[in-house]
């Protein structure tokens, strides 16, 4: 049996919108459910795909806030695979007051900084995925 996710109901939804989210900002995008990794553009889906979520996505989430990181340094966005990013920003999708997972942009080129566009654009997107899963 499989753990019911709610947001993975919008798989393929997910996964357009994850791809359009990439095309725009040139940044690899991720959308978690609660657990795991559920769509991935501009970056290796073998790498992400199916992967547990890790600490940050996770305080993200519990705390209802976007994290925001200009600085590089190596976070632990997916579990037991921290890696070294030059900035990420992390905006938790929540649906009838409860986070039901996270719209993740990511840069590991060095020299590229999240500014506040990146933040208001995955902001955006986990409210117009929060939004479709209230309907």
């Amino acid at each position: 049996l499989k753990k019911y996710s709610p947001i993975g109901e919008l798989g393929d939804f997910a996964k357009e919108y994850a791809e359009s989210l990439s095309e725009s900002t040139g940044h690899i995008t991720i959308i978690s459910d609660r657990d795991t990794v559920i769509a991935v553009s501009g970056g290796s889906r073998k790498e992400y795909m199916d992967r547990p979520i890790g600490s940050v996505v996770e305080t993200s989430m519990e705390n209802r806030r976007t994290v925001f990181q200009q600085t590089p340094g190596e976070f632990e966005i997916i579990k037991d695979l921290p890696e070294k990013y030059a900035s990420f920003v992390c905006s938790p999708i929540v649906a009838g007051g409860d986070p039901i997972g996270a719209v993740i942009l990511l840069s590991k080129q060095e020299g590229t900084t999240m500014r506040q566009m990146e933040v208001k654009m995955a902001e955006t997107a986990a409210g117009f995925l929060a939004k479709q899963m209230e309907q």
